[in-house]
């Protein structure tokens, strides 16, 4: 299926409408063909087009446009109606192609939009089903204590351990197998130790207020004890953890996450930590590339358990290769008997990255949308929904979304999703997020792949150099007064 465009000065949004439809949309170069698949979108001098030609129809729509303020929102519009009724699909988030639907609601509320014109926004506007905007909403309002949290002081820290035991076929995350990359680890954990050193003298030095700690991956767990244990003495050593709300690292997988290693996270102040199994199903973990078992997920949470953990995540991805709707109900109600603090649950997005993607593997058939249904039945156990984004490539545009018990919200990725405040990244593959009052975002990224990283650390510094700089521009320092 093929992309043209003419005559519009930008094609991004009816590009991304279109990919709600037909998620492998290429971009034609030159007017396709008469035979050829294809969406076509052209603006005259007086004329807005929508055509389609596809495997359920072909049809075209057109209409009259006096002025080009609203020029890009009317083609949207007529392009999902027009591929909405010849494919008969009807993406439940309407047109809406943002990552951050919550953020979007909240935003329009400062602005001062009613209930009354937020609806009007949502529903009539973008086409949004009413239970996807009634879920946005009674998001933004457990949310609501998070928020009041931030200052424009708070920072969080994100420290990433890109290594795992092997490659899940749906990840596109920056990672290096334990196998391919075992001698590498301990001059990567060596550098990372420096740079938490430098971050916490930015932080020190600016008078910031460190509010959570998230350590990801990768699998964190994959490297080491002994590696694990002087990543985490040296945050304990270089921040004041009693001050932090919360403290995060990813354990998880159970085929590099034993007893010891839970022993040390524990012991060296983690407050919580994520065990993913993804499914419960065997079969599904096969398809995937997980090395373990349903059992040896079951096992692991029950070493947490042992050691002491008692605020647990639990991540679970909807529309995984050779699931069901049936098997994922299965796994979803098998982790909720463990009762972990938190569960979220993914839908499957197919990442250019992925290996699913780059073997050229069809989108699962399975009923996402049905699966994610199954999760209203997550409140009659006390879990209420705390955070949902989106991201392009997800199957049904669909979204994913965090569960938790009462008092258990998960900060980090609140203030993460929602831009709340600044996010220092440390390590390969980290991105800063530096975030002014106002709204206003400036990004640092360090070295994507860890062989970079360590053999150019000393650039490491010089990139840090930025967040002075931002904030220096933003801020008053020593105080909470904006600049």
């Amino acid at each position: 299926m093929e992309f043209f465009a003419r005559g519009l000065s930008s094609t991004y949004e009816a590009e991304h409408v279109a990919r709600l439809f037909f998620p492998r949309l290429t971009m034609a170069k030159r007017r396709p063909g008469k035979s050829s698949e294809a969406v076509w979108v052209t603006q005259t001098k007086q004329w807005l087009w929508c055509a389609v030609r596809c495997p359920q129809g072909k049809a075209f729509q057109k209409q009259r446009y006096i002025s080009e303020t609203d020029v890009e929102y009317e083609v949207c519009r007529m392009l999902f109606s027009l591929l909405r009724d010849v494919t008969g699909n009807t993406p439940l988030w309407g047109m809406l192609t943002g990552v951050r639907p919550v953020r979007l609601l909240h935003d329009l509320r400062k602005k001062g939009m009613s209930d009354e014109q937020l609806d009007d926004f949502f529903l009539r506007r973008h086409f949004v089903l009413p239970e996807k905007l009634a879920l946005a909403k009674k998001i933004e309002q457990n949310q609501a204590p998070v928020r009041a949290m931030t200052t424009p002081q708070s920072v969080s820290v994100y420290i990433s351990i890109p290594f795992c035991p092997s490659r899940c076929s749906y990840c596109s995350f920056v990672s290096r197998t334990t196998e391919q990359s075992r001698a590498l680890m301990e001059p990567y954990v060596d550098c990372l130790l420096l740079e938490i050193a430098q971050t916490a003298k930015l932080i020190e030095t600016l008078h910031l207020k460190l509010e959570t700690i998230y350590i990801g991956g990768g699998t964190p767990t994959a490297i080491t004890a002994a590696q694990l244990r002087r990543v985490m003495q040296a945050v304990k050593d270089q921040f004041d953890l009693s001050k932090v709300r919360e403290y995060t690292v990813e354990a998880g997988r159970p085929d590099c996450t034993d007893e010891e290693k839970l022993g040390i996270i524990y012991e060296l102040g983690a407050t919580r930590i994520s065990i993913n199994p993804q499914t419960l199903s065997d079969r599904v973990l096969a398809a995937i590339g997980r090395r373990h078992t349903a059992q040896d997920i079951l096992d692991c949470f029950a070493a947490a358990r042992r050691v002491g953990h008692r605020n647990i995540n639990m991540d679970l991805i909807a529309g995984l290769p050779q699931d069901t709707v049936k098997g994922f109900e299965e796994s979803l109600r098998g982790v909720a008997a463990l009762q972990p603090e938190n569960i979220t649950v993914h839908t499957l997005t197919m990442k250019r990255a992925s290996n699913l993607v780059i073997d050229g593997a069809e989108s699962p058939e399975a009923d996402v949308a049905r699966m994610l249904e199954a999760c209203a039945a997550l409140a009659e156990q006390d879990y209420a929904p705390y955070y949902l984004y989106r991201q392009k490539g997800t199957l049904q545009n669909l979204e994913n979304t965090g569960y938790c018990k009462p008092g258990f919200t998960g900060l980090y990725n609140v203030f993460i999703m929602e831009e709340l405040h600044t996010i220092l990244s440390v390590g390969a593959g980290g991105s800063t997020k530096l975030v002014a009052p106002g709204g206003h975002i400036e990004r640092i990224f360090n070295f994507k792949y860890p062989t970079e990283y360590v053999n150019d650390f000393a650039r490491i510094t010089e990139k840090k150099e930025g967040v002075n700089a931002f904030y220096g521009k933003y801020f008053t320092l020593d105080s909470e007064t904006v600049g």
